[in-house]
């Protein structure tokens, strides 16, 4: 077994992610702090290097991330990090076995998306007011969450020719550089197209400097690109001006659009391609339906689902 210097690895690894794995700047330094620490772990018990642990080592860890009183979800991504770093070392020749590599660990606890009935989005759409500029901006942006179940990130990325409206298809930019054309609905191109007719150009003349054009679709009150906290600030803003009892994110918006096609009988790994998710296990965490749907589904398919008369 060979000698293996933590920071060497771990620099090793990063560049491993970032330039085979394609990984976003943001899962490298989560990834770099969940090393942190498990390096600080190691040192603190006398163990050595990543090669010395064991299957013991990493169930002691599991055990110091529960006494600390970590979420569940956190916990589980520290031990997909070093599954993912030890299989690397295996991968180089490093180490022989992973301590990691045990599917014994407890998974992070599955809870099931939370999404919106089509009433409750009508009751939304039918709040903002055209003639309004933010609201037409909010509105566009409200209707193309829903209408391709982009991510916030994805929505603040788009610029104002990535939509093609006589097509209506969108070039999207995801996570790690990734990039996909989705399909865009008819209401969500006329919000879109009103927007930068109007609002838009209304909302470009405000900036205060004129060094270069803002090629960004999405504008704040400035005349600059908005931000994800700023597409956040519209959504939660607009569900309260609307209900006080109903709680929305921009993320409930992607959920509501997976869980919509699903439930009217579109194909799972057609889904799977308009989320941009790159494992098709990610997405069937959409597949729960409403029960008006699912007892629709089992009468109409299942032979013996109601006794024939006679």
């Amino acid at each position: 077994m060979k000698n293996v210097p933590f920071q060497e690895a771990g620099t090793a690894f990063f560049q491993y992610l970032q330039v085979e794995k394609n990984a976003s700047s943001l899962t490298v330094e989560a990834y770099r702090k969940d090393l942190s620490d498990y390096a600080a772990f190691l040192k603190a018990e006398n163990i050595g290097g990543p090669e010395s642990a064991d299957f013991q080592t990493a169930r002691l860890y599991f055990s110091r991330l529960y006494e600390k009183r970590l979420k569940r979800a956190s916990i589980s991504r520290k031990i997909s990090a070093l599954r993912s770093f030890y299989k690397f070392l295996k991968r180089e020749g490093l180490i022989e076995n992973s301590p990691f590599a045990a599917s014994s660990f407890q998974k992070k606890e599955t809870k099931l998306p939370k999404f919106l009935y089509e009433e409750e989005l009508a009751q939304l759409f039918d709040s903002f007011d055209q003639e309004k500029i933010l609201d037409q901006r909010d509105y566009a942006i409200f209707e193309l969450l829903y209408a391709t179940g982009m991510r916030v990130s994805e929505c603040c990325n788009m610029n104002v020719d990535d939509l093609d409206p006589d097509l209506g298809t969108l070039l999207v930019k995801g996570k790690g550089s990734k990039e996909r054309y989705v399909p865009v609905g008819g209401y969500a191109v006329e919000a879109i197209e009103y927007y930068k007719a109007n609002g838009r150009k209304l909302l470009l003349g405000k900036r205060k400097s004129l060094e270069a054009i803002e090629n960004a679709l999405f504008l704040n009150k400035n005349g600059t690109a908005l931000t994800a906290r700023g597409v956040y600030y519209v959504v939660n803003k607009r569900v309260k001006q609307v209900s006080q009892t109903l709680q929305v994110s921009p993320h409930h918006l992607r959920h509501t659009f997976a869980t919509h096609l699903l439930n009217n009988g579109a194909d799972l790994r057609v889904v799977q391609d308009l989320l941009g998710h790159e494992h098709l296990s990610t997405t069937q965490i959409y597949t729960h339906v409403t029960k008006d749907r699912l007892k629709e589904v089992y009468d109409h398919a299942h032979p013996r689902a109601e006794k024939k008369e006679g």
